[in-house]
Formats: C-alpha cells, structure tokens, sequence
C-alpha cells in the first residue's frame, strides 16, 4: 500500500463499503442480518464455492437454486443417487468436482454428524477441499481469519501493492499479503468484501478507481497503472483433439451406452461409446457391428485445457445384437439430461439424423 496507510486501514475503509454495497447472492447473509444474530449455513457455502470454481455466479445462480431445493442439507445431498446429481451438474464444468461433492457429502454426513470442521485444517480432510475452498468456508461460515485468495482477491492485491510480477508466479507474494491485511474481527464479511470488490469495482478492464474506497491507499491507482496489473504470463496454446461417438439405437429403442474409466475426464460417467480424443484423427473402432451412418455432423466443445471435436456415427441394430463393450439402456429408464454436456450434445445434434427417419 501507499506510504502512510497501515494494514489495518484496508479493512477499516473496506468493510464500511461492503455493509453499503454487499451483493445480494442467494447463498450469503447479509451484513445486517450478520449484525442481527444470523449466522450463515456452511452447507450452502460449501456448495457454493465449489460450483463457482471457474464459473460465475451469473452461471450459478440457478443451479444453485436447483440443488438446494433438491437436496436442502448435506445429508439429504449425501442420500442422493450419483447419476442424478451428475445429471443436475451438467454444465457446471469438470465433473471429478461433482463427484468429489458427493465424497464430501458423504463423509461429513457419515464421519462428522452432518457437521463441517470450523476450521481449514479440518476442512482439508474432507475429499474435494482445497486450500481456496477451506479458507473460504472458515471465513465466510464460521468468521475465522483465513485469507481467502480468488481471482478477484489477487487483482485488488496486485493492484493495491503494485505487485510487478505476473501471475501464477505471483501467487504466494500475493497470499502473504493477504494473510497480512485479513483482520480478527469480522473476518468473514472482510474476505466477501475484497472479492465483491474485484468482482464490481477492481474490475479486470476499466477499473472504477474514482469510486473504490481503497484508491487513496492504493499503489497502483497513483502510479497510473491499475488497469495492466496483475500482470500474467503468455497463454499456452489450447490444443483441439478430435475423436468419434457412436450412437446406436437397438430396434426396440434401447441405447447403447458404456461407462468411462473413474480416472480422466467425465470419469465414472456414462457416455457413448467411442474413440480416444487425440490431437490427431482417430481410428474407426466401432463398438458393435452395424450398417453405420455417417451424418456429417460433429460436436465442439471446450474443455479448461483443449477443444473437442466430436465426429458422430449412426447405427442402427436387432434386437439380438451383442455389443462388443458397452450395454444397452432400454428407452424407458435412459435419460439424456443425466449425461454430460459434451455426451448430450451429440444426442441433441443426432435427432433426425438416423437414416430411418
């Protein structure tokens, strides 16, 4: 910070913006109502910051909704049956978090009485926590002074100290100073506060510094820099993989569907039977014998680390037709929604395809 301003001014300045300007979101207590006694629900929390992990609340918002309606506690979540959950999370990212949700679910339920630890060091216990996700439910659903380190965070950081070196390398410079500025008293409200902040003002383009209560403390705002920070090294190149889905429909309607290794991405989950995804194009493998249709039609999608290309094949079998792997589903119980995104695309994009209809 700028000389003259000590630590404990960030929080003195901040907290008196945020009890003004908190944002209404449907998992948090506000600060007046934090005032009057109310105390938040770690389940919501919990549920919360592990859907927002490389989503934004806009996104959240109603899946959120759709979750806790469904599932009001974490016991009630720990009950639930694995394909539904996954069915609800489609859309939401990775699903190794939907299934480390359900872990966690699961171990708190049976392991700790439908209580969460209060505190990191026993919140890191629990499958899918890391070190984010357990300073944040420390702060945020039992007030206790852990620094919180989002993007948002790191960008009010960065800038407020005039941090030079680029992320990720500036990571740890940035979490010492985190630790520094998080006050003992009302912790929680403090680390809402810095990533509303960010999220509202210390936006990552056109930063409103004429209306942030931290400017007059701020490095960078009087150096005329706020805007370049935090700075960030090159992007990688994203790789685009390129692979086939076979989608086979038996003659009584039945679909053909196996189940992908616990291991990888859309682990444990089931999906159309197909090739590898690779950089280079795959080879025809067919998991069944069947006069295949090749309808010109490919799904894209992007996963965090490289773009899919999805080549799909129709086919079309008897009612006796073994597959080489996989099992058919009969058409009464099968449910596109429980697939993953990607899996559902190629369902959608196939209707009217088939070469009967």
């Amino acid at each position: 910070m700028r000389d003259g301003f000590s630590d404990s001014d960030a929080s003195a300045a901040l907290l008196p913006w945020y009890d003004a300007h908190a944002r209404d979101l449907p998992w948090r207590i506000a600060p007046m109502a934090l005032a009057g006694g109310a105390r938040p629900d770690p389940y919501r929390v919990w549920l919360s910051e592990v859907m927002l992990q490389q989503t934004t609340v806009a996104a959240v918002r109603g899946y959120f909704h759709e979750f806790t309606t469904r599932w009001p506690d974490v016991s009630a979540l720990a009950a639930a049956e694995d394909a539904t959950v996954m069915g609800a999370w489609a859309g939401l990212g990775y699903y190794a978090r939907a299934r480390n949700l359900l872990k966690c679910a699961r171990v708190v339920a049976q392991d700790h009485g439908g209580r969460f630890p209060n505190d990191e060091a026993g919140l890191l216990t629990l499958p899918g926590i890391g070190p984010y996700t357990a300073a944040a439910i420390a702060a945020i659903a039992f007030d206790r002074p852990a620094a919180v380190m989002d993007g948002n965070v790191e960008r009010v950081l960065a800038r407020l100290f005039a941090v030079q070196t680029p992320l990720p390398v500036a990571k740890t410079e940035l979490k010492a100073l985190a630790e520094r500025l998080t006050p003992a008293k009302r912790p929680g409200c403090y680390a809402q506060a810095v990533m509303d902040l960010g999220a509202t003002i210390c936006t990552p383009r056109n930063p409103a510094c004429g209306i942030c209560p931290l400017r007059a403390m701020c490095r960078a705002s009087a150096m005329g820099i706020a805007a370049e920070l935090p700075r960030k090294m090159p992007k990688k190149r994203v790789p685009t993989r390129l692979g086939i889905a076979y989608l086979v429909r038996r003659a009584d309607g039945a679909m053909l569907l196996e189940t992908r290794p616990e291991t990888g991405l859309l682990g444990g989950m089931l999906g159309w039977p197909g090739s590898d995804w690779a950089e280079t194009p795959p080879l025809e493998v067919p998991p069944i014998a069947a006069d295949w249709h090749d309808p010109g039609l490919e799904v894209r999608h992007t996963f965090t680390h490289f773009h899919l290309r999805l080549a799909l094949r129709l086919g079309s079998v008897g009612q006796d037709a073994t597959p080489d792997r996989g099992e058919f589903h009969p058409r009464a119980i099968f449910r596109p929604a429980n697939l993953p995104t990607v899996m559902r695309k190629a369902w959608d994009l196939a209707q009217g395809a088939w070469p009967e209809d």
